[in-house]
C-alpha cells in the first residue's frame, strides 16, 4: 500500500500502474514467450488433427506402433538393435510387400481379392516346372507375369461386366489358382536351375557388414512405381475417386469401368511377382504354398490405414502393415519360447482395433 501511495503521480490525476517485471518485458514475468506458447498450441492442435483424420489417422498410429514395437525388442532382446534385423524385415517380406501394393489398389477402389495367396503358389509350381523341364528364367519370369495379369483381367472383367461381387469373383479365382496347382503336380518341385539359383542366393552389400536380397530391391521399386501412380497419374486419382463414390465418378466423366478393370490386372501382377520373389526364397514350388496369405496382404493393408470402404490409404502405409507384422514375428522368434501361432494372434488383435478405428474415425467424420 505504501509503494502505490508513493508512486509518482501522473499528469492527469492517475496513478499509473506498477510493474510486474523488469523493463522492456510488457508486463510480462521473465521467461514466458507468448510466441512459442502459441507455437506449442499449434503443434498440438496440428498433431491432434493428425491423429483424428480419416486419411492420415491411422498410418500415422501404425508408424508409431512400428517403432514403439521395434524399440521393445531393443530394450527387450540383445542383438534386436542392429541394422541386420531390420533390414531382415524386407528381406523376409519382400514378397508380401509387392502383395500388399496391389491389395491397396483393390481396397482403395473398396473391392477385396482373395486370390492373391493362391494366385503366389500357382507361380511358384509354374516357374519350377518350366525350369525344371530347361526354360530359361528370361522366358518364364515375363512368362509368369502375363499370365497372372490375365488372371486379373478376367476378374476384372467378371465384376465389370456380369456384375459380380469382387469376394465372389476373386473366391473363383482363388478356386481355380489352387486347383492348377495341383492339376502341375501334387508334390514339391525343387529348382536347381543355376541363373535362378544364383538370383535368389545372392546379396547386394551396402556397407558395414549389412546386405539385402535382389527381392528388396525389386519390391521397393515396385513401392515406389506404386506412389507415383497413385498421387500422380490421372489413374490413381480416379482409383481414389471410385473409393470415394463410383456414382460420383461417373458424374465427373472418369474411366470408372476401365479402372476397376485394371486394378484386378494390378493385383494379379503383383500376386503373379510375388510368387516369383517368393520362389526366390524357398527355391522350389509346392501346391499348399501362401495358403491364409491373402489374409496376411488384407491385414497389412489395414493396419497400414487403408479403409477397407475405399478411398483413403497410401502404399507406404501398407508397407508400414508389413513391417508391423514383420517386426513381431521377429519378437516371437527372437523369444524363442512362444509358437508361431501367437504372430496370428497379434495380428487378429490389431487388425480389429484398427477397424474400430476407422470406423471411429470415419464416423466422425460425418
Amino acid at each position: 500500500m505504501t509503494e502505490l501511495l508513493d508512486a509518482p503521480r501522473r499528469t492527469d490525476g492517475r496513478t499509473p500502474r506498477p510493474p510486474h517485471g523488469p523493463a522492456g518485458t510488457g508486463g510480462r514475468r521473465p521467461g514466458w514467450s507468448g510466441s512459442s506458447g502459441s507455437a506449442l498450441a499449434r503443434f498440438g492442435s496440428a498433431a491432434l488433427g493428425l491423429l483424428t483424420s480419416p486419411k492420415y489417422g491411422p498410418v500415422t498410429v501404425t508408424a508409431v506402433l512400428f517403432v514403439a514395437v521395434f524399440v521393445v525388442g531393443g530394450i527387450r532382446y540383445r542383438g534386436f538393435f542392429s541394422g541386420q534385423v531390420f533390414l531382415n524385415l524386407f528381406v523376409d517380406n519382400a514378397y508380401l510387400i509387392v502383395l500388399a501394393v496391389g491389395m491397396t489398389f483393390v481396397i482403395l477402389t473398396g473391392g477385396i481379392d482373395l486370390s492373391v495367396g493362391a494366385v503366389v503358389a500357382l507361380s511358384g509350381m509354374i516357374a519350377a516346372s518350366l525350369l525344371q523341364t530347361g526354360w530359361s528364367p528370361a522366358v518364364v519370369i515375363p512368362l509368369i507375369l502375363v499370365l497372372t495379369s490375365v488372371l486379373g483381367l478376367l476378374v476384372g472383367l467378371m465384376i465389370h461386366v456380369f456384375k459380380v461381387q469382387p469376394f465372389i469373383a476373386t473366391l473363383a479365382a482363388m478356386f481355380l489358382a489352387r486347383g492348377l496347382c495341383y492339376v502341375i503336380s501334387q508334390s514339391s518341385i525343387s529348382i536347381v536351375e543355376p541363373t535362378f539359383v544364383q538370383l535368389a542366393v545372392s546379396r547386394i552389400p551396402l556397407g558395414g557388414g549389412l546386405s539385402v536380397t535382389p527381392s528388396v530391391i525389386i519390391a521397393l521399386a515396385v513401392v515406389a512405381l506404386a506412389v507415383w501412380v497413385l498421387h500422380a497419374t490421372r489413374f490413381g486419382r480416379t482409383v481414389y475417386a471410385i473409393g470415394g463414390g463410383e456414382q460420383s465418378g461417373l458424374l465427373m466423366g472418369l474411366p470408372v469401368a476401365r479402372t476397376k478393370v485394371l486394378v484386378y490386372v494390378i493385383s494379379g501382377f503383383c500376386s503373379g511377382l510375388a510368387g516369383v520373389l517368393f520362389t526366390f526364397y524357398t527355391l522350389s514350388g509346392y501346391p499348399l504354398t501362401a495358403v491364409g496369405t491373402e489374409l496376411d496382404a488384407i491385414a497389412a493393408v489395414v493396419i497400414g490405414g487403408t479403409l477397407l470402404t475405399g478411398g483413403y490409404g497410401f502404399v507406404l502405409g501398407s508397407v508400414l502393415g508389413v513391417l508391423v507384422l514383420g517386426v513381431i514375428q521377429t519378437i516371437i522368434t527372437f523369444e524363442g519360447t512362444l509358437s508361431s501361432w501367437w504372430t496370428k494372434i497379434f495380428i487378429g488383435a490389431l487388425l480389429l482395433v484398427f477397424i474400430i478405428l476407422q470406423k471411429v474415425l470415419t464416423s466422425r467424420r460425418r
